[in-house]
């Protein structure tokens, strides 16, 4: 059987769960930084400003930016 490589999760369809030892995954991030085949994009709820209101945005934790898939076919 001829599978996808997914490249999130490499082979392993259980490794979607699975986070690095101290990976922090802010609400927004599709997942932890440093992740073949993920980059930073611009917060769609702060649009980058890190804030909304007088608060931090909650999506990005006040970073302005949130790791997502880059590329798929």
């Amino acid at each position: 059987m001829v599978t996808k490589r997914n490249a999130m999760t490499g082979n392993n369809p259980d490794a979607t769960h699975m986070q690095p030892s101290g990976a922090k995954l802010n609400p927004g991030d599709e997942a932890p930084r440093g992740t073949p085949g993920t980059g930073e994009d611009v917060c769609p709820d702060c649009h980058g400003s890190g804030r909304i209101a007088d608060a931090p945005c909650p999506t990005c934790a006040g970073r302005g930016t949130v790791i997502r898939g880059v590329g798929g076919a």
